[in-house]
């Protein structure tokens, strides 16, 4: 049954193209466009010639806010894992496949802040649900614009659709869950600021899988004068949560909700007190500043200091992670007539890291003998140029390439005299071209080649068996993709197919030994085909009752496999690469009636996922089923309430997410929620604006 509905050819997706959802009595009843600002586009969606996909967020959001998962998950070619409470892994199109945990080859940027790291790591379990008003993902190599990644991009912005006032939210839920949010807006439209706290904790729906996390942020943005704007951005995070660990095929069908037990020689998870403390604080500013009519610079400076201190079934590792960088893009636009204009942009992104990492014997929880000490000094450079040309209202050109260079380097302290390795990754280059056609009668066509590269992260460099790796080498490949994109109805109705195909050549990919310690190989090339299929309805009714329904649906279809890939004596040539499923599927509909009362069903499907080069291991189909129900009322324009209560997995369905892939001993398997509910309420108090001034006479 679960194959059959994946198949459904007229399921197709995206939560993504649309504008906040209207609520009755709301001045947001009209749904606009969201402009895309990747790659210095600054438009709408439909003016764009790159493949970026915007994402509002909003107080009365569809998505259970405890999680990202959900909200991830229904975008077509994008998949979020959880491995454990607080450990998110996001694969954009494969490039999950050298991800034992955290983000790798996919670049996130905060309020235009790096937040990868010059090592190539980001800590995406340093967000809270508030931290970012909208966001945006591009599929693909970005490295154009935006240095190392073969994945894609995500870029997070606070300031939105900026208003004065107060927002909280709490909700409570099972494995005794508690999440509060709270955002504050205060300033005058020429000063503009936010402060946002959220706190979050439960005890896990497995053993050893308590989390609590603590977030902080506080974003301003001011209007110096017409010419000059500074916005400064500031983030903490300070995160616990423990890990139970990877089971086997047979310990996950015996007891899904149990830690990993003792084997090998190796305690259990319990008694290593398995758990992971992270500390994230981000700071930095940037300005904007007009030269004239045509020229503008934009540059951003910025500091990090990140720590984590990780007690494992193995060892105790405490990694301190300084980092600091800059970016600065320098721009000329000019409108040719009423129908076109050109705008260049030119610039560079530099990035330093003065890491230690410290690895200990681990002795129930804490650290013991020293086993490394390692310095790390990590230098990443990326110069670049792009041109976007607007001809007509049907013809967008957007080109750009850069140049890359890194550099890094391991100080063994822990022997003398210390131990010195050096690598140097220089002059990669990252062309990329995109093409969009607007025809009439609402039918598109965009096209885009480009070439990434991604060298080695230094936790793929250092990995956890403690053997430093500066022989591998950085992968890199060619893409190609084709979109068409057709809307009907009157633009209630908007379909879009993407087809693509991704060469990678010496692709990283992960094995994992007896002890669960992770190290990394260079795997040949592989070659990546597929095929994304989205739709999005919208339709308000002439009803006294009801108000609006909008029904998404995404279907992904992969087909990743290996090209030559040889491994000792043994050929993985033609295999289909693991930590990806081959087809899914996610359908949301939302219904809102004219008294405030709303509903949103959530549902997800996916094929089975192989664990393994040899394919000989797979974590089986699943579908997932989520409901919310909820209501919402508006009181004098200003003040707004919103109560709900939902349930996800309905199904009860039994799975893994976040698998552990190239395991040794057939530990792949992370046991994800069975069903599982929640409750919730939201407050919104909006600060009335001040009436325009008369005119004078």
């Amino acid at each position: 049954m679960k194959n059959k509905l994946l198949f459904l050819p007229f399921l197709l997706l995206h939560y993504a193209v649309s504008a906040q959802q209207p609520v009755p009595g709301d001045s947001s009843a009209t749904l606009e466009e969201v402009q895309v600002r990747s790659f210095e586009q600054n438009r709408k969606q439909s003016q764009t010639a790159v493949n970026a996909i915007a994402i509002e967020f909003n107080n009365g959001d569809r998505n259970n806010k405890t999680a990202l998962v959900s909200g991830f998950n229904t975008i077509a070619g994008v998949r979020m894992e959880e491995r454990s409470p607080g450990s998110y892994r996001i694969n954009i199109r494969g490039s999950s496949l050298r991800s034992p945990f955290g983000v790798r080859n996919v670049k996130v940027y905060w309020n235009d802040i790096p937040m990868t790291d010059p090592g190539g790591n980001t800590y995406f379990n340093q967000f809270a649900y508030n931290n970012f008003s909208w966001i945006e993902i591009f599929k693909g190599p970005a490295g154009s614009m935006y240095g190392a990644g073969t994945g894609g991009l995500i870029q997070m912005y606070n300031l939105g659709k900026w208003q004065q006032g107060v927002t909280a939210e709490y909700n409570i839920g099972s494995y005794n869950r508690h999440t509060l949010l709270t955002t504050v807006n205060f300033g005058q439209k020429e000063n503009k600021n936010q402060l946002t706290y959220a706190h979050d904790e439960a005890d896990g729906y497995r053993d050893q899988s308590a989390m609590r996390r603590d977030n902080f942020s506080w974003v301003s943005e001011l209007k110096i004068n017409d010419r000059q704007k500074l916005t400064a951005s500031l983030l903490y995070t300070d995160l616990y949560y423990q890990t139970p660990g990877a089971l086997t095929q047979t310990e996950l069908n015996n007891n899904p909700r149990a830690a990993r037990p003792a084997a090998g020689g190796f305690p259990s998870a319990i008694n290593a007190k398995a758990a992971i403390f992270q500390q994230n604080l981000t700071a930095g500013f940037t300005n904007q500043y007009s030269f004239s009519k045509h020229w503008s610079n934009q540059t951003t400076l910025y500091g990090t200091f990140n720590q984590v201190k990780n007690a494992a079934i193995r060892n105790y590792e405490r990694r301190l992670e300084p980092s600091a960088g800059g970016r600065t893009v320098f721009s000329y636009e000019k409108k040719i007539n009423n129908e076109s204009k050109v705008k260049y942009a030119a610039g560079a992104e530099i990035q330093a890291g003065w890491f230690n990492t410290r690895v200990s014997n681990n002795r129930n929880g804490q650290p013991d003998t020293v086993q490394t000490n390692d310095d790390i000094r990590f230098l990443v450079a990326n110069f670049f140029i792009q041109g976007d040309w607007v001809i007509n209202e049907h013809w967008f050109i957007n080109t750009g390439i850069s140049l890359n260079r890194s550099t890094v380097q391991f100080s063994r302290l822990t022997v003398y005299p210390v131990s010195t390795q050096k690598r140097i990754y220089r002059n990669e280059l990252a062309p990329r071209m995109s093409l969009r056609r607007n025809f009439d009668k609402g039918f598109a066509v965009r096209t885009t080649i480009s070439r990434g590269f991604s060298p080695p992260t230094i936790a793929e460099l250092l990995p956890s068996t403690g053997v430093i790796s500066t022989d591998l080498e950085a992968e890199y490949g060619w893409n190609y993709e084709l979109t068409l994109i057709q809307s009907l109805l009157k633009n209630k109705l908007r379909l879009e197919a993407t087809g693509f195909y991704f060469k990678l050549n010496k692709a990283l990919v992960q094995r994992r030994d007896i002890s669960g310690a992770d190290f990394f190989i260079n795997a040949g090339d592989t070659k990546q085909k597929g095929l994304e299929l989205t739709a999005d309805y919208f339709t308000r009714f002439p009803s006294k009752w009801l108000y609006y329904c909008n029904i998404n649906a995404a279907w992904t279809l992969n087909q990743f496999r290996y090209g030559n890939f040889l491994r000792g004596s043994v050929d993985y040539s033609g295999k289909i690469l693991p930590s990806v499923p081959a087809r899914s599927l996610s359908v949301l509909a939302d219904l809102q009636l004219k008294n405030g009362i709303y509903s949103n069903t959530t549902w997800f499907a996916a094929s089975a996922i192989l664990l393994n080069d040899a394919n000989t291991a797979k974590a089986e189909a699943y579908q997932l089923l989520g409901w919310r129900i909820g209501w919402r009322k508006t009181i004098n324009k200003k003040y707004k309430w919103n109560f709900f209560a939902g349930a996800d997995n309905l199904l009860d369905e039994k799975y893994s997410l976040g698998n552990d892939i190239n395991a040794a001993a057939g530990r792949y398997f992370n046991a994800a929620p069975g069903r599982n509910y929640y409750a919730g309420i939201s407050f919104q108090w909006i600060k009335p604006s001040a009436p325009a001034a008369p005119p004078l006479k």
